[in-house]
């Protein structure tokens, strides 16, 4: 049975930067919702079948216990990446409710849900890892930034109640804090005016690569 990484919002970025990582030695399967950027992004990294995709929203419970399931059912699962995000950078009293609403649903439930649904998976498999991409917005308050290090720091609360749940249990959840990457996240944006000081998202996926062995939390940048 194959041993799998699964990637949630793997089609660009960061989660693609770990795809291409992580393909080195695991089967990786890429989640999104998007399904010719989930294509794109395969045919970027693999041609030998080392990279394959679901298309799932991370926002929909019923979904992700679907996609889990049949991922579950077919390989062993070595770990699962909620790296799926959004942003809007802006002072609060300028957001619309969608942003707010869009925020939340995609960094807090997008976190939750597919952690919720791997725990059994993995209990019934005997191991497993969660990893949660959280950023240094999950540390410390920024301007122009409240709802967004709001979903972070609810995220950086959820992974540490889990490192407590989780003991003993042989699943080890990690969180990891990195700053700002020079990627398409920023491409609608001009929070950040000069991305040249921004770390690449290769660099910071191999950074997370040689970091990872079951440690609670990783720190790229702090």
């Amino acid at each position: 049975m194959k041993k799998t990484v699964i990637i949630t919002g793997g089609g660009s970025g960061l989660g693609l930067a770990l795809a291409r990582q992580y393909s080195n030695a695991y089967h990786v399967c890429l989640l999104g919702r998007t399904e010719p950027k989930l294509k794109q992004a395969v045919q970027t990294i693999t041609s030998d079948n080392r990279v394959s995709y679901q298309v799932c929203d991370v926002t929909d419970y019923n979904q992700v216990l679907t996609v889990l399931k049949k991922i579950f059912d077919e390989d062993q699962v070595h770990l699962l990446i909620n790296n799926a995000g959004t942003g809007v950078f802006d002072s609060l009293h300028s957001l619309s409710e969608a942003d707010i609403k869009h925020m939340v649903e995609t960094n807090v439930y997008g976190t939750i849900f597919p952690s919720k649904a791997s725990f059994p998976l993995f209990k019934k498999q005997g191991t497993g890892k969660v990893m949660n991409i959280i950023s240094t917005a999950g540390l410390r308050g920024k301007v122009n930034e409240s709802i967004y290090c709001a979903t972070k720091f609810a995220v950086r609360g959820f992974t540490e109640s889990l490192v407590k749940e989780w003991d003993g249990t042989n699943i080890y959840p990690t969180a990891v804090y990195m700053g700002g990457m020079d990627t398409p996240f920023w491409n609608e944006s001009d929070h950040i005016q000069d991305r040249s000081r921004l770390k690449s998202p290769e660099l910071v996926a191999q950074m997370i690569y040689e970091q990872d062995d079951n440690r609670s939390e990783i720190f790229i940048d702090r």
